[in-house]
């Protein structure tokens, strides 16, 4: 029987992929002294969606051609490696971003937070577990006044392993006292299907632009869990709910 609802944070409560996108565009765009377009970092951030920031910015970096640039800024942001440079520089337009309820409230996954709505209403204890570090997670969800709304936050402060590894999931059901498979998991990206059912728990995709061909691509779950058409996805979590029960 599930118990809780566990939702990731960018890409499935609020469009923050895009943001970070363009932040990472931006950055690139900065270190390559205006080579690159906007467009083609964008594109290539679609195949690393839900990755660590480590390994977002190393990938894009050696995609690129951007390590020199960015170890030449090293001293700058009192770092001690290349792609911490890159993540800073790319923070300072994120901040920006995040700065913005405006940009916020334009961004947010109506549909989704709909179902957190649902959740709550059906007494089902609700969580979070974002890569999102604990400073712009909670930015983002005390703007969209939804932080009251969950009983417990996990972010990539919390655990050493990044998604896929399940260890942000089991963390959650430890501290919410529920088992793996009492959960069921909203995830947007590859990455986070895999920590989810590698926890144990179900889980229902809800896609973006950025991660649907991989989501139907990657064979991690039946096609009727994974939502296309967000106006689905109440009916979607409904039918999963009362599967579980069998």
């Amino acid at each position: 029987m599930i118990k809780a609802f566990i939702f990731d944070l960018d890409g499935t409560l609020v469009q923050t992929e895009i943001l970070k996108a363009k932040s990472y565009a931006r950055a690139a765009i900065d270190l390559s002294n205006g080579r690159l377009s906007e467009a083609d970092v964008i594109a290539a951030f679609t195949e690393v969606v839900g990755l660590s920031r480590r390994e977002v910015a190393q990938k894009l970096m050696k995609r690129f051609g951007l390590e020199e640039t960015a170890t030449s800024q090293m001293r700058d942001y009192g770092v001690d490696t290349p792609w911490q440079a890159f993540v800073q520089i790319r923070l300072k337009y994120y901040q920006e971003m995040l700065e913005d309820p405006k940009i916020l409230h334009e961004y947010r996954c109506p549909y989704n937070l709909g179902l957190l709505d649902y959740a709550r209403q059906q007494n089902f204890t609700t969580s979070l577990a974002t890569m999102s570090h604990c400073e712009q997670a909670s930015k983002v969800l005390n703007i969209l006044c939804i932080r009251d709304k969950l009983d417990f936050v996990a972010s990539r402060d919390d655990v050493e392993n990044g998604k896929p590894d399940p260890e942000i999931y089991l963390l959650v059901a430890d501290q919410l006292e529920v088992t793996p498979r009492q959960c069921v998991v909203i995830e947007d990206s590859p990455s986070g299907v895999k920590a989810a059912l590698a926890a144990g728990m179900g889980c229902i995709a809800v896609t973006t632009d950025f991660t649907r061909k991989q989501i139907h691509e990657s064979g991690l779950l039946a096609e009727k869990w994974i939502v296309d058409d967000l106006t689905r996805l109440e009916s979607v979590a409904k039918e999963f709910v009362e599967k579980w029960k069998l």
